[in-house]
């Protein structure tokens, strides 16, 4: 069960948060008195498998870029990686 808070708690309790994300709590923030967004401990959930487990790590392209930059640079920049 993720417990509630606000953003205005979050901002004068962060430390406290964080300690209690790090034992493996999750928290569900509130703006304007709607669900926002959640913290959770990392790898609750999360697939963190290598990049290269992904399908779409190093695909080809299946469009043209706008930005200029190359399928490589845009894995880089997803991934962290250097793209194949």
């Amino acid at each position: 069960m993720s417990t509630m808070i606000n953003v205005k708690t979050l901002r004068h309790e962060m430390g406290r948060i964080i300690e209690r994300v790090r034992k493996g709590e999750d928290f569900t923030v509130l703006y304007r008195s709607r669900p926002a967004f959640r913290i959770v401990p990392v790898g609750a959930g999360l697939d963190l498998r290598p990049a290269e487990a992904d399908s779409l790590y190093g695909a080809g392209a299946v469009g043209k870029s706008t930005d200029g930059l190359t399928a490589a640079e845009h894995d880089r920049i997803l991934y962290g990686e250097s793209g194949s």
